[in-house]
């Protein structure tokens, strides 16, 4: 509501609506009183009383009467009460003018006075503060009302006061500089309504927010400026910056980034470092701040000796210096300083002392530039596990909980334990990120207890997306997933996904512990519709199509903390063909048009498989790891019964390491093979089908298409050339039939790094990083080429290759004629009849009708080339940024094949929008 609103009230009504002459601005004082209304005031009536006393001579008058006028909400004995006046007391001018300011300080009326002070009858006349009808906010849009609202005090039906105003005006001042708005102006307005009632407007200006236009540092001379500017939080504000919230001016950051200053230099050595003043400067414009830090940086320092002093006497004190980080020698580093008293403390838990003082003395020579260390290690007792508490699970059972906690009531102390326990509740996907186990002390000096606060977030997952991907085309995609079924830690979840080249729909179950014993057990039921395709241009081209449906059957057991054992048996049923109205010829597949291996492929047969996988996971979370690694040996038999019959191997591992500054790196790898258990199959065949070889490409290996390296056959054809007419080869990779093969081994390799990035980027849910890959698909048998096309030579040693003229035949095998254009009965026909004519195949024939030999569309001449059956690696290198978008997950990949062979498809860009990641 603007304040032209309130015209029709009456220009009477406006005139006293300002509650100050001066509007309010962040860096201003608080409000000023309105100027004094025409009627009496408190201070006016205080004067005129302390006048007629200094006037006169100090009269002392007994009140003979007492009473209050004016008041409406507030009884006339609660009015008197905040005075000392009471009938039958003698009162003086001083008596009166102090009854006035105590009227005042009560700050429950607008307007007071006093009467009847020559007769002694005391009228004490009042004009109460309005009720607060609305409080209206204007012209904020960085902070939403409701945010105000619940910071300020002035609320509707409270007591309006002047005194109130300029609190909750400096309330909304201070609100807006902690978003860094330092040119806020807040505006208070007061419009009277009927029945003593104002409605309260405060008229916001928000201004820009104040940016850090420059950081000086003043006196540092080892490190440059730009060196130290990136060591702090703060940064100043510069175009690429456009995300970043630590642009802004705040003084707690100005704060923190002294600190910075300070652990930077105390890492370098320079142990006497001290910032002598940080000082941040408006500009007149309030638009930017100016930051000079003054630092004095010191000499520099380098560690002594180095000795631990453990009154514990299961310690050896010699061996344990030994273990430190700190070697005499080496530059004074604060940060090494912290993480020899993290490791002692964690060498002491691992013995059962969980209460551990280490304290570290500096021994400092200021003449040699050397800090000696001794780490005192305190007497402590043994501690053992009293109680664990587990707090803040409503949905999720306490047994879920604490079979991942590696100690039970009773057991020694072990810090190792307790950390991995914290991993493992974490790994759960259950609670909000980094819960951490707190350590209390227990009910003696040698007791503990580990108390668990979770904080438990929703564990049901619901997908309903329609998306685009470089790989599907279009996606529908419904999935629901119970990660915490029951709150027993089990999971369900159901799928459908339809895309324009795969279909399927799965059901799954988890048991994580079957019968509370450590088992876990699943079960997943599928029917999978999947279509291969090529290209010819950009027209995607269906090759052959896989319908699998069956089941698996899991299960899974630890050997010990870190390594498990899985097991699992699949069966399933795949039914394979190929387009009959592409690649068919009289209902059989035409080798000419689709390629022996892809009619090869063609076939319907039952896959009954058993596998395990021994496990190795020292990851410090499942979903998001920082570090640990995990390492997977796993092997698949095919052939207990069924028609299938091989051997599959797979080795994977990974590795996570945080690098600091909020980086993380991985190492990841995988490699494969398969080993047929079949008979010899006929010359130029493989022996493991195509449906079950290994394939490589996007999106495993970023920087190459779908299927884009290994084994492939290329196919190109022949056409003549429109200037010398001779015939050619279509060199156009988009004029290209590209069939990828599959491989029956593969390796892998991915080098990764997370880079970290501001406050607001995190908040959008961008996730950069940057990567090399390394990888190949090999190890296949080379397929026979598919035809040899007649050739004819002319006279001048030009070289034609002719197409493939083919008898055309019935679905048995018979050869077709043509009967006559010119025949009276049947022109045009074709029959099994060279003279005469049969409707029947292979049936009599009647007439004399001499019919020509009936022939197939011609195949168009073409050469096969097969390439890629080489382990030579490819390599390929890229950034790529993962987003949780409003539209769901996106991963969008810029990666450049550095390394490649003939034959392979490289990709710059993909991405995928709509699928998960």
């Amino acid at each position: 509501m603007k304040s032209s609103m309130f015209v029709a009230r009456g220009a009477a009504l406006l005139a006293g609506t300002m509650l100050s002459g001066v509007p309010v601005m962040a860096q201003t004082t608080p409000v000023p009183a309105a100027a004094p209304a025409p009627s009496a005031t408190p201070a006016a009536a205080s004067a005129q009383a302390a006048a007629q006393a200094s006037a006169t001579p100090a009269v002392v008058r007994t009140i003979k009467t007492l009473r209050v006028e004016g008041s409406q909400r507030i009884e006339p004995e609660t009015v008197l009460s905040y005075t000392k006046l009471r009938v039958g007391i003698p009162y003086t001018a001083e008596t009166l003018d102090q009854a006035l300011k105590d009227l005042q300080a009560s700050d429950l009326f607008v307007d007071f006075s006093i009467s009847g002070v020559e007769t002694g009858d005391i009228v004490l006349r009042i004009r109460e503060n309005p009720i607060i009808n609305r409080v209206i906010l204007e012209g904020n849009k960085a902070l939403k009302s409701d945010k105000i609202t619940k910071e300020i005090k002035l609320a509707p039906r409270q007591i309006f006061t002047r005194t109130a105003v300029r609190q909750d005006v400096s309330r909304i001042i201070e609100l807006y500089r902690r978003q860094g708005r330092f040119a806020a102006v807040i505006s208070p307005k007061m419009v009277s309504l009927d029945q003593n009632r104002v409605d309260v407007v405060f008229e916001i200006t928000e201004g820009p927010k104040s940016k850090v236009r420059q950081i000086n540092i003043i006196g540092n001379e080892v490190f440059n400026d730009g060196k130290l500017r990136g060591e702090m939080v703060t940064k100043e504000s510069r175009w690429f910056r456009l995300l970043s919230s630590n642009t802004s001016y705040d003084q707690d950051r100005l704060n923190y980034d002294q600190q910075k200053l300070r652990q930077f230099y105390l890492t370098q050595g320079y142990a006497d470092f001290r910032v002598t003043s940080a000082v941040a400067e408006l500009t007149p414009d309030k638009r930017d701040f100016i930051i000079t830090y003054v630092v004095e940086e010191g000499k520099r320092y380098k560690f002594g000796d180095v000795t631990v002093d453990s009154e514990i006497r299961d310690f050896d004190n010699k061996k344990l210096a030994a273990s430190l980080p700190i070697k005499k020698g080496e530059w004074y580093n604060a940060k090494m300083v912290e993480d020899s008293v993290d490791q002692l403390s964690e060498s002491a838990g691992l013995f059962g002392y969980a209460f551990t003082d280490v304290s570290p003395d500096f021994q400092r020579d200021p003449e040699t530039l050397t800090m000696g260390m001794n780490f005192h290690i305190a007497q402590a007792q043994r501690t053992y596990v009293e109680r664990i508490d587990i707090n803040g699970n409503t949905q999720t059972q306490d047994k879920v909980v604490r079979r991942e906690i590696r100690l039970a009531e009773g057991d020694a102390f072990n810090s190792f334990q307790v950390k991995r326990s914290q991993d493992r509740i974490n790994s759960l996907g259950f609670f909000q990120d980094k819960m951490e186990i707190k350590q209390n002390p227990g009910s003696a000096p040698d007791r503990i207890v580990l108390e668990t606060n979770l904080e438990e977030k929703s564990t049901g997952e619901l997908q309903l997306s329609v998306g685009y991907s470089s790989l599907e085309r279009f996606i529908i995609q419904a999935n629901i997933t119970q990660n915490n079924f029951r709150g027993k830690g089990q999971v369900l979840r159901a799928g459908v996904n339809y895309s324009t080249y795969s279909k399927s729909i799965e059901l799954g179950f988890t048991e994580p512990y079957l019968f509370d014993k450590n088992v876990a057990v699943g079960v997943d039921v599928f029917r999978r519709d999947y279509n291969s395709f090529n290209y010819i241009g950009t027209d995607r081209r269906t090759t052959y199509s896989q319908v699998s449906t069956g089941f698996q059957i899991r299960t899974g057991v630890p050997l010990t903390e870190y390594w498990s054992l899985a097991g699992r048996y699949g069966l399933s049923y795949d039914e394979v063909g190929l387009d009959e109205g592409t690649y068919y010829t009289n209902g059989r597949c035409d080798i000419l048009k689709a390629g022996r291996y892809l009619c090869e492929a063609i076939g319907n047969r039952w896959t009954s498989s058993a596998g395990y996988s021994l496990i190795y996971d020292s990851l410090n979370s499942r979903l998001r790891p920082t570090a640990g690694q995990r390492l997977s040996f796993s092997q698949d038999f095919a052939g207990l019964g069924g028609d299938v019959k091989y051997i599959r191997t797979r080795l994977e591992g990974s590795k996570f390491v945080n690098v600091g500054s909020g980086f993380i790196g991985s190492l990841v790898g995988e490699a494969g093979y398969i080993h047929s258990l079949e008979g010899a199959r006929p010359e130029g065949t493989d022996k493991i089908r195509i449906t079950d070889r290994f394939y490589l490409g996007e999106p495993q290996f970023r920087g190459f298409d779908i299927r884009g390296i290994g084994p492939r056959v290329q196919r190109q054809y022949y056409q003549p050339d429109p200037t010398t007419g001779k015939q050619v080869l279509i060199t156009d990779r988009n004029q290209l039939v590209d069939d990828a093969l599959g491989g029956r081994a593969y390796y892998l390799v991915r080098a990764e790094l997370e880079i970290p990035l501001g406050a607001g980027a995190r908040e959008l849910g961008l996730r950069p990083s940057v990567y090399v890959q390394a990888g190949s698909l090999f190890a296949l048998t080379r397929p026979l080429p598919t035809a040899t096309f007649p050739t004819i030579t002319d006279a001048a040693g030009n070289v034609t290759v002719l197409p493939i003229q083919r008898l055309l035949t019935d679905s048995a095998g018979r050869q077709l004629y043509l009967v006559p254009t010119t025949d009276a009965t049947n022109a045009g026909a074709y029959t099994t009849c060279a003279i005469g004519y049969s409707a029947a195949a292979g049936g009599a024939c009647a007439g004399a009708s001499t019919n020509s030999i009936a022939y197939d569309t011609p195949i168009q001449p073409f050469k096969e080339t097969y390439y890629g059956s080489s382990a030579t690696p490819r390599v390929s290198i890229g950034v790529g940024v993962n987003w949780n978008s409003p539209f769901g997950p996106l991963r969008i990949d810029l990666a450049k094949a550095l390394v490649k062979q003939k034959g392979d498809d490289p990709k710059l860009i993909t991405f995928n929008v709509g699928t998960q990641f």
